[in-house]
């Protein structure tokens, strides 16, 4: 048998099983039996088997399937020992669906995919090896992490660590572009280059000048954005990694900009297919101003990048549009077109009801509690990537006049229930930081220099967490309830805390800090007072004792790391982010990100196999009540969650909010006597209380309609760890 001629294996009728009740029960079994089906019928007759250890790595080195360069940082009885302890672990998969995803996506297999070459315990030692960089206690230690699942490296970082033959270990980038056409042609360049490397590209074009523009010395117009949006859809499309997978990018606009609307018709089903963009992700750029407009009920009026940009000599996206809204509307110099900003909040909810899109980024949020000198002026393709930039010029040559800074994602994630159960948690998060380090150290992007000076520049990780309602549920408490605000508050408030005094104790080792440091927040240390006037600490009981064994954080303790970053600095400019997570968290046996579940049983339809069905991490009858479907759930819950855990994080999240077409009674107050069909007031009021709550951006509208499809589910395969 081999992987090419699977006969008469039983292991997806077992898992299709668990769909059919037994005397009104799900029968969990079945999970199980599929699973020790799945290893004896699948994986113990198709791995490579070796005589020894050392014969698998001379096999694996002189085939070209391992680097060679990793393995020789190590003595070989150093690599021995790390499989002895790996060994010890006695690793299992706790379901089908955990087992079937790493072997379909992410063990090594033989040239001709007929075999495999790697278990997962082979996979966390490559990773651990990988990423320890010649370190063997820091080895040791990541592969205790990850062998416990406390620590999930990001999709590119986790399949790539070792491999001869493969992409980059960053997750996704974030370029930009000015008002010429030099910087419009970089940019496409930039977006064909990076995609090829691997990875979602966030792309804004809100600096471009809108469609009917005058154009400096030639009697015409400018085309807008949208043609150009067109050409980065097709450029995307081309650069697929030798068809291996379709390239993916975002692009995002100010709603303050003259081509809005028609940047939002582009997505529309029924936009001409001139204009019409399939595979392209929109996002909107939303300053506090607009939330005024709308609350209001005023006209909003949208100006000229190119007019904005000679005023004020910057580019249109680092103009405070809140703060200089009135001189702008004021100034005769700028042209500018009127609309109602109730009209714009419609389309966008009449968008988001139709396609799940625009993303939407309330830049103002973000920048306000953003502790970096400097500037954020979008995001990237999961909405959770924040961070300063600076624009680029281009000449005639297409070389920089002037070299920006532009923004790589490195990404991880903690395993919220695994990493409770940590001996030392704070040593715990170090180790995480560590491995991201290494990530950002050697990552070169030379293709596209504005990525390589920002990531040279700013070190910048994202460690996030994956898991919340499958704790929440074995913990016995409802997703929404304030002892799981209490909770997610505290737990990203210790992950704060220790990615800080990691990133303080890298900067003292190598005395080094981000470029910067000296004129942030961390510097002067105003960063720490909500830490040293408010206390984060559990509050109840029930919270208090599931931290029993973790150490929190006093006041005393926060003022001594205040002390220490304004005295040593810090490596990282970034440090923290929650992608929206996807494949990796089956593979953790764990639920995706801090979202609520879609099903206690899930159903994923699987290309060429069917139907595979996973049950919710946790299920019982005991767990049952605590897993509400997040399509029956209101979507204020999810928001304060993420509200939550976003006053420790100083990047963002990928927050997607749930919505069925017939909305269940009772869920919201305002639909009473109302319609029970979702409208676009529903999401309007969702949006406006969003950003009320400090949320920095909303990620996908997932829509689950009454013909039981799905719109708005798609994902990034690189930035959903």
């Amino acid at each position: 048998m081999s992987l090419h001629n699977l006969q008469d294996v039983s292991y997806f009728d077992l898992n299709n099983q668990i769909n059919i009740p037994v005397d009104g029960q799900i029968p969990l079994n079945k999970d199980k039996e599929a699973l020790d089906a799945f290893i004896k019928e699948n994986v113990e007759p198709n791995l490579v088997k070796f005589d020894s250890l050392k014969d698998r790595f001379d096999y694996l080195i002189d085939n070209n399937y391992y680097e060679e360069a990793f393995i020789n940082k190590y003595d070989f009885a150093f690599i021995e020992k790390l499989y002895d302890y790996l060994g010890q672990q006695h690793f299992k998969f706790k379901s089908f669906m955990a087992a079937y995803k790493f072997y379909a996506q992410y063990a090594l297999k033989t040239n001709d995919n007929d075999s495999y070459l790697e278990t997962f315990t082979d996979r966390v030692a490559a990773n651990a090896l990988f990423f320890a960089d010649g370190d063997e206690q820091l080895a040791m230690d990541l592969a205790d992490e990850i062998i416990h699942q406390r620590y999930q490296p990001a999709t590119p970082s986790f399949l790539n660590a070792g491999r001869e033959n493969r992409g980059e270990f960053v997750s996704c980038f974030l370029i930009q572009s000015t008002d010429d056409m030099n910087t419009i042609g970089r940019t496409i360049n930039s977006a064909l280059q990076l995609s090829r490397i691997g990875g979602g590209v966030g792309i804004n074009l809100t600096n471009l000048r809108e469609a009917g523009a005058p154009i400096k010395h030639i009697e015409g117009a400018a085309s807008g954005v949208v043609p150009v949006m067109k050409l980065l859809e097709d450029s995307f499309s081309y650069s697929n990694q030798l068809g291996q997978r379709q390239g993916a990018g975002v692009v995002y606009l100010s709603v303050f900009h003259p081509d809005i609307i028609d940047f939002l018709a582009a997505k529309k089903e029924n936009a001409d297919e001139k204009i019409r963009l399939k595979t392209l992700s929109l996002g909107v750029i939303v300053p506090d101003k607009f939330y005024e407009l709308i609350k209001n009920n005023e006209d909003m009026y949208l100006f000229s990048p190119y007019d904005v940009e000679r005023e004020y000599g910057k580019p249109f996206a680092y103009v405070d549009i809140t703060a200089e809204y009135d001189n702008l509307v004021a100034n005769e110099s700028i042209a500018k077109k009127k609309i109602k900003a109730r009209d714009l909040e419609t389309e966008i909810s009449k968008l988001q009801q139709e396609s799940g899109y625009p993303y939407v980024i309330n830049i103002d949020t973000a920048n306000r509690v953003n502790p970096i000198d400097g500037q954020i002026t979008m995001s990237n393709l999961c909405s959770e990537i924040l961070q300063v930039q600076t624009p680029s010029t281009v000449d005639n040559q297409q070389r920089y006049s002037t070299l920006g800074k532009d923004i790589s994602c490195n990404l991880g994630s903690t395993n919220i229930n695994n990493l409770m159960q940590a001996t030392d948690f704070g040593h715990s998060v170090e180790t995480m930081v560590r491995a991201l380090t290494f990530i950002t150290d050697h990552s070169n992007i030379d293709v596209v220099p504005s990525i390589q000076k920002g990531n040279n520049e700013s070190h910048s990780i994202g460690l996030g967490a994956m898991g919340l309602h499958s704790f929440l549920a074995k913990n016995h408490m409802e997703y929404g309830s304030p002892e799981s605000l209490e909770f997610t508050s505290a737990y990203f408030m210790l992950l704060n805390y220790w990615s800080l005094k990691a990133s303080n104790e890298i900067a003292k080792e190598r005395n080094q800090t981000f470029v910067g440091f000296e004129k942030s927040k961390y510097a002067d240390g105003t960063y720490f007072d909500k830490y040293l006037s408010e206390d984060f600490a559990p509050k109840t009981d029930t919270v208090a004792e599931l931290f029993t064994n973790i150490p929190v954080p006093t006041k005393e303790d926060w003022q001594t790391l205040k002390e220490a970053v304004m005295k040593d600095g810090l490596y990282h400019q970034n440090r923290m982010a929650v992608a929206p997570n996807g494949s990796i968290s089956y593979i953790n046996d764990t639920t995706a990100s801090l979202h609520p579940i879609i099903n206690r049983i899930e159903e994923r339809q699987e290309s060429k196999i069917g139907k595979i069905y996973y049950p919710a991490p946790y299920l019982s009858n005991d767990t049952m009540p605590y897993y509400k479907s997040a399509y029956d759930m209101d979507m204020r819950k999810v928001i304060d969650i993420y509200a939550a855990a976003q006053e420790h994080v100083d990047q963002g999240m990928s927050l997607t909010l749930f919505m069925r077409s017939t909305i269940p009674a009772g869920i919201y107050d305002w639909k009473d006597g109302r319609t029970d069909k979702m409208t676009t007031r529903d999401l309007n009021i969702l949006r406006n209380y969003a950003h009320k709550k400090g949320i920095k951006s909303i990620y996908y509208i997932r829509t689950f309609t009454d013909d039981q499809q799905e719109v708005g589910s798609n994902e990034c395969e690189s930035c959903v760890i």
